[in-house]
């Protein structure tokens, strides 16, 4: 190739890559998605985990939820009161009603109170157990079936299986919610950490059911109900709820409680 060929075939590549150039920087402008400083800073603060406990796609899902007014400065469970108030100082505001929560199972079913239908042969799995009949072998259709799959999920060795039902060390909780979510029988919920008055049962069947299947059952008697002069408890589907906005804690339906499902 003489150098005349040469020249012309180096301008033209050279060209082509200025031409290239100019097009990738105007449509970068063009095109560019503006970052929000506030938001980057809220995500700076928040842990990381993307455990989705906030119910939102992951920390930067939160991070746009909370400048977008979408979400609460304490919305992220893991990260506690300091994210919180790290969070509040960002957006100039107050984070003074952060509750921390810790996860806690509803449920008194070990083996010794808990009647068995049938011996249960499948994969050791709570998902899997559940699709048998009856929803396990368990008598009560809304135990726990204590096949671990809630110990599986928890990052923190929060959670043990004991005597067949599992158990929630709140100390090492981290409140991400993934033990919530793979309980197939709902019996898991998120409580104030400094509830020491909680329901340990999730059976909606009547009384005389529940007696049958478990003997440490919910019967719907709704003595805690009456005992309550705050208003805090109510009985729906037969079971006992608390409302831990009204609970002062003073556990005098605990006391009442003829069957000792109300934990203190």
């Amino acid at each position: 190739m003489d150098l005349e060929g040469i020249i012309i075939s180096v301008s033209t590549v050279a060209g082509c890559g200025l031409l290239i150039s100019i097009f990738l920087s105007v449509f970068a402008k063009k095109f560019a998605v503006e970052v929000n400083e506030k938001e980057e800073a809220v995500l700076a603060a928040l842990p990381g985990n993307n455990c989705g406990g906030c119910g939102f796609p992951g920390c930067s899902g939160l991070a746009a939820a909370i400048v977008n007014g979408e979400a609460e400065v304490s919305g992220c469970p893991v990260g506690g009161k300091k994210v919180a108030d790290e969070i509040a100082a960002i957006m100039g505001v107050d984070a003074s009603n952060f509750v921390k929560r810790v996860a806690f199972v509803k449920c008194n079913g070990t083996c010794d109170v808990a009647g068995e239908n049938y011996d249960y042969s499948g994969p050791s799995d709570c998902r899997s157990a559940a699709m048998a009949p009856g929803k396990g072998s368990k008598a009560c259709n809304y135990g726990c079936l204590g096949f671990g799959s809630c110990q599986r999920v928890c990052d923190n060795d929060a959670i043990q299986i004991l005597d067949g039902v599992a158990v929630i060390d709140p100390e090492r909780c981290g409140s991400c919610g993934k033990c919530v979510n793979a309980c197939p029988m709902g019996l898991i919920e998120l409580v104030p950490y400094d509830a020491n008055v909680r329901v340990a049962c999730s059976s909606k069947d009547k009384g005389n059911i529940t007696m049958k299947a478990c003997k440490a059952g919910c019967v719907g008697c709704a003595l805690c109900v009456k005992t309550c002069e705050y208003g805090a408890i109510t009985v729906t589907d037969n079971v006992a709820h608390i409302d831990y906005d009204k609970c002062t804690r003073c556990g005098a339906c605990a006391e009442k409680c003829p069957k000792k499902i109300i934990n203190v």
